[in-house]
């Protein structure tokens, strides 16, 4: 297996949105501190863990729809693929004790365990998008762990709620979505970006930014609602992730920290053509 094959299995830049769920989650709980590095590697880990994992449930059916990847193409094995799933996830958790010790072990674990249940039960039910959303909401409170958590708790929430979009919408990459579906979604991303706006001016530019970038690729699915105007939304929603991180934290009291998670989010957007984030 190439290291490029390991790349796209795990889709390995779009991984750029995950260490902010950490920042927001450390901000707010008052610890933003040394061990947050530490908490965000095993999130990232975590992360990969649960692409891999979607690569090998999904095997055959993207033999059908996505032959191009990994697996179905033959660049990946099934085996290989639920290896790597595995040990990022052994790498997530044990990450997560040595950075943050018992009380993030007490949130990894979960954390784990949902990346799991969405794979291979809850993706393709009607609680798929709450599983996934609980997954980022965890995440943030993983970043949270050593601090405040319940202070916490709001910007769990409103990453949560933004994931649910992103989710939802993803669940119309190949069928394309009618008009209604893109509507609900862009009233929650406006939601979304008042409660994490609040009334600093940093978090309320960065909150503008995340609801202008994600919230006009949702417009032009409700213009448009092909198949490609809805990845082309989910990709927005994934890469523009980190701008709304950005605004929880600068929310938090950290702008500085706010600004340099969102300045990852062109970096994503550029990556994002290299390697496809959905």
């Amino acid at each position: 297996m190439r290291l490029a094959d390991l790349v796209r299995l795990v889709r390995a830049p779009a991984a750029l949105s995950v260490p902010g769920d950490v920042v927001a989650g450390a901000a707010a709980a008052g610890d933003l501190g040394p061990r947050t590095a530490g908490l965000a590697a095993a999130s990232v880990c975590l992360y990969w863990s649960g692409m891999a994992a979607n690569d090998w449930a999904d095997r055959e059916l993207d033999a059908v729809e996505r032959p191009e990847r990994p697996i179905p193409s033959g660049r990946v094995s099934p085996g290989q693929a639920v290896g790597i799933a595995a040990g990022l996830t052994a790498a997530g958790v044990a990450l997560a004790a040595l950075a943050g010790g018992r009380r993030a072990l007490a949130v990894a674990l979960p954390l784990a365990g949902a990346v799991w249940a969405y794979d291979l039960k809850a993706k393709n039910t009607p609680a798929g998008p709450a599983v996934m959303a609980a997954c980022r909401g965890l995440d943030v409170l993983l970043g949270a762990s050593g601090g405040r958590v319940a202070r916490a708790l709001p910007a769990a929430l409103t990453v949560a709620a933004h994931t649910y979009t992103v989710t939802e919408l993803s669940r119309r990459e190949v069928s394309g979505a009618g008009r209604t579906l893109p509507a609900a979604t862009l009233a929650g991303t406006a939601g979304v970006a008042v409660a994490a706006g609040g009334r600093r001016v940093t978090s309320g530019a960065l909150a503008v930014w995340y609801a202008a970038a994600y919230g006009g690729a949702q417009v032009r699915v409700a213009a448009d609602p092909s198949a490609a105007m809805v990845r082309a939304a989910v990709g927005a929603g994934i890469t523009g992730l980190p701008s709304l991180q950005g605004a929880l934290t600068a929310r938090a009291g950290q702008p500085l920290a706010g600004l340099a998670v969102a300045a990852i989010a062109p970096l994503a957007r550029v990556l994002a053509r290299k390697v496809s984030p959905t």
